[in-house]
Parts: structure tokens; sequence; C-alpha cells
């Protein structure tokens, strides 16, 4: 399967099929196409169940059946409700990594989540809650498609059960992710399986508990039906994949369900740190045009997608690299995009500027902060000629050739939302937390980044939490990890860590605890009367 060139056409299919069987009140679904299949029809096909889940993984990427300007979810644009689009908005824009003039014009949605000053009916928080349920519903479809029930009735045997049992549990894995992201961005969501009846059907709500206990079970069932780690397609889930999202539960259980689980952290770190990935030589060749290809790939554990030709979307890579260019008014050629990139200008807060200061990474690959003729102070937040800037995503290969758009706008830089670096890091820190690693395994990976980032190395008496959360911010910028991880270190709510625009204060003030959580959208709970909202909303 050529997981890229077939999203479009196959999303296409999937979301025709969820649309007229298996809707949800939870969402506003609009194929916007004429053609309709019946499911028997496309399933004669053997070739059709590799399409079909090509197009469950079309979601995390696309957004619509007609271009990347097109969207598939009833009243949001195509911005607002792509996948990697939206950890962005709730793991970056909420945070001391991004300012961005851009503010979403008069809706000023963007700008809420820039300074701490959210609802329930910004629709930027309702598009991830938006797409995530539409994740699971597509990954629902699929499952009712390929019970031993409908194989039977179709005739299917052979080697083509078999890979199709392989598809059944991506297809459980995609899900869980999306119940993941839920249950770390909101706390709740309604809850379907493919056992639920298609129709109208208006889900139970689970909360942090359920989905966290749901999640767990789900990917520890499937986990001997996956493909071992780097054995599928490059793309698509494998163990490693599982285990990633098992050990991020783990190392923010106590988030979420105030439990202790630090050494299960760890058994899953090592699990993957075992299972075959090699960190990439260099740092920057994890953001460049190329990094589904060159030695990136063998450090990406799973990747969000992207593509000039075939999977053009307004994600992050593409948001990034374009919002970069903007910041500093120059030819964008050596980023790879159109000259001047876009208007809305990409910046950073003073105080994430700070985790780059001192001799110690002066020659740090990871400290592409330009701060020449720029003030550190963001006075204006539509101001672009305030705030140093960054530029982490590249859309040039390590060959030095631009993106495949013709256009160059959209990226080919894929979004690696795991990848081994931040799994050496999540083992130190869960090793410090009382998990039970080892301290010189953990000192060892810290300084594998270290020294292939061209950083000083550190010490045993270096390494404690307050340097495990600096360390991760220079290490995973802009990769969707710091909402989640200051959090975790109780630095997001409250005033113990202030940077500029948190609280909608130039400065930054304390910010109160119920935005640990983003509020359930108000347009889901008035679909479904069994969600309910956070405390604080």
């Amino acid at each position: 399967m050529n997981i890229k060139t077939n999203y479009y056409k196959y999303l296409l299919l999937m979301v025709i099929t969820i649309t007229l069987n298996a809707c949800t009140s939870d969402l506003d679904q609009d194929p916007r196409d004429d053609s309709v299949f019946i499911d028997e029809e496309f399933y004669s096909d053997p070739a059709s169940y590799e399409q079909a889940i090509a197009g469950v993984y079309g979601n995390l990427s696309l957004t619509g059946l007609t271009g990347p300007t097109s969207s598939n979810i009833g009243g949001l644009d195509a911005g607002t409700s792509q996948y990697g689009r939206g950890i962005m908005n709730m793991q970056i824009f909420t945070t001391d990594e991004i300012v961005w003039t851009y503010i979403n014009d008069e809706s000023g949605f963007i700008d809420d989540l820039q300074t701490s000053t959210w609802t329930g009916a910004n629709t930027i928080i309702r598009g991830f809650f938006s797409r995530a349920m539409f994740s699971v519903a597509l990954s629902n479809e699929f499952l009712r498609q390929t019970t031993d029930a409908k194989l039977d009735s179709r005739g299917v045997t052979g080697e083509l059960r078999t890979e199709i049992a392989s598809y059944r549990a991506e297809a459980r894995l995609l899900r869980a992710l999306a119940y993941y992201h839920l249950m770390d961005s909101y706390g709740r969501a309604p809850f379907y399986t493919e056992n639920d009846p298609v129709g109208n059907l208006q889900g139970p709500e689970f909360n942090r508990s359920e989905l966290f206990e749901f999640i767990e079970s789900e990917l520890t069932a499937i986990e001997s039906e996956l493909a071992d780690p780097r054995q599928n397609e490059y793309g698509r889930a494998d163990k490693g994949v599982a285990w990633a999202i098992l050990a991020k539960m783990y190392l923010n259980a106590q988030v979420y369900i105030d439990q202790d689980r630090y050494s299960d952290c760890i058994t899953y770190c090592e699990r993957i740190i075992n299972g075959g990935y090699t960190l990439a030589n260099n740092y920057k060749d994890l953001f460049r045009g190329d990094n589904d290809i060159n030695q990136a790939a063998n450090e990406i554990i799973f990747p969000l997608v992207a593509d000039g030709q075939f999977v053009q979307n307004f994600g992050p890579t593409t948001v990034m690299t374009n919002g970069a260019v903007g910041s500093i008014e120059q030819n964008g050629a050596n980023l790879g995009v159109s000259a001047g990139g876009w208007g809305g200008a990409i910046r950073i807060a003073p105080q994430f500027s700070e985790k780059f200061d001192g001799t110690d990474f002066d020659n740090d690959d990871r400290n592409t902060i330009i701060k020449e003729e720029r003030t550190p102070e963001i006075t204006n937040i539509t101001d672009p000629g305030t705030g140093f800037v960054l530029e982490k995503f590249t859309n040039v290969t390590t060959t030095g050739e631009t993106g495949t758009d013709p256009n160059n706008t959209f990226s080919d830089v894929d979004f690696p939302l795991f990848r081994l670096a931040d799994i050496y890091l999540m083992y130190a820190e869960a090793s410090l937390r009382g998990g039970g690693g080892n301290a010189g395994t953990a000192l060892g990976y810290i300084n594998d980044l270290r020294n292939r980032s061209n950083a000083a190395t550190i010490t045993s008496g270096d390494l404690t939490l307050d340097f495990i959360i600096d360390e991760r911010a220079r290490e995973l910028y802009w990769e969707g990890h710091r909402r989640q991880d200051l959090i975790r270190f109780g630095l997001f709510s409250g005033g113990a860590y202030n940077w500029a625009l948190k609280g909608n204060s130039q400065n930054g003030i304390s910010i109160p605890g119920f935005r640990d959580l983003f509020p359930v959208p108000d347009a889901a709970r008035a679909a479904n009367p069994n969600l309910g909202q956070n405390p604080g909303y």
C-alpha cells in the first residue's frame, strides 16, 4: 500500500460509508459527493480492505474530500479541523513555545488559546474534539465491516483474512489513539465501539479513568496482532506505536488517574528502545522534507504524514514553515516555501528562548532561534517585528531540493508524533520519579541526545527533574508535547511558571487550575446531552 497516494481516494469512501450508515449525534458530517456505493459492492473486491484502512489513516492528515481547503466536519474549516493542527493548537499554542500574529481574523479563537481565555464556544477546541471523534467513527465502521460474520458471508479466507486481522488491530489502535488525545485534552468523551447500533446514537460519557482503562486494555489486547516494531509500512502502526501511547499514559498517570505508574512507563520505554529504532545522526534531518526516507525514519515511531503533492493539508508542518518565514519577512527559499511565507508570523515567548541561554547551547543544532535585529519581548501580539523567531521545520530535503508542491505552500515534512528521543527523555524522567530505571542508563540517553545536537554533555549531578522539563523543551519544541509536560510538572496553571501572554498578560500571570483541562465544546454537548462539562467552564 502506498499510504500517501491512497489517502484521498479511500478517505472519500470511508466518509460516505460513515455518513450513510453509522452517523453519531456528536458529528455533523458532510460527504460532499454525489456518488453513493453499497458496502457489499465495495467489499466484493479483495483490495477494498487495504483501501478502507488507508481511509482511516487518511483522517489523521486530510480534512475533506475535495482538496486541502475542504472540511468534512460541518461548520469547521480545513485549518480548524485537521488532526495534527489540532494537536498543535492544543499542546503548543497554549504554552510558551509559540506566539502567532494570526488570530483567526474577527473570531480571535487563536488569541483565546494564547491568552488562556478559551471557552466551550471556541471553534478550535471544537475542531480537535470533532476530528478525534471522527477518527473513532471511521475506526468503528471499518471494524463493523470486517467482523468474522461479514468476512464469512463474503467468502474471505486465507492470506487476505490474516491481513485483515492486522488491519483490524491497526483500526483499534487508531481509535485508542483518538481516545488518548481526548482523555488528555478534555478528560471525558462520548464512548462508541463497533458493537453500537448504527444511526443517530448518543453515546454515554466516559470519564478520564474509564477512558484510561479502555485505552490500556485495547492496546494490550491487540499487541500480538500488530506488526513488530519497524516491520510495517512507514506511516502505519505497529507494536512500537502501541507501546509509545502506553508509555505516555503511564508517565502521565498521576495526572490522569492519580496513580503512580512510572515503573510501567519504564517497561514500555525499554521495549521501544530495544525495538530496533535508532537516533538520526543529524537532528535537523528529522524535520526536513524527506524525513520519511532519510535517516529520520529510523527514529520516528509514528508520523502524521504530509506530502505537497498527494497529502496536501494545512497541518502543523505547513503552518510552522510558512509562519516562520512570515516572521522575518525573508525569502522562503531556505525553508522551501514561497517568498515571504504567510502574513501570520510565528514567534516564541521570551521565557522559552531562555532555555537556550548559555554557552552550552552555542553550537546546539536544536538552537534555531533568530535574535538579530529583534527584541525578545512581544509588546503587541499582532506585530510580527517583535519576539524571537524559530526555524525548525523546513520543506527542503537533505539533498537541497524543495518540496513537491509546485506552488511551494504545502509541506512534505511528516509530523513526528512519537520518536525515539522522546522515549529517552521519558525513561530518564520516570527513573527520576522513582520508576526503577537505571540512573547511568538514563544519563547515557540524555548525553546521546546532546552529542547528536552538539550541545555540552552533562554529569549525573545535573540530571534532575528541573533539567528534564527544560531539556524536553529544547529537544521537542513544536512537536506537540509542551502543554502536557507543563501540566505534569505543575507549571501550566498557577503561577510557578509564567510566560508572555499567559493569563492575558504581556508578561504572564497565574491562571486557575481548571484550565489544565479544556472545556467540552458547547456544540458537542448540545448534540449529546450525556456529556457533562469540566469544572470552571
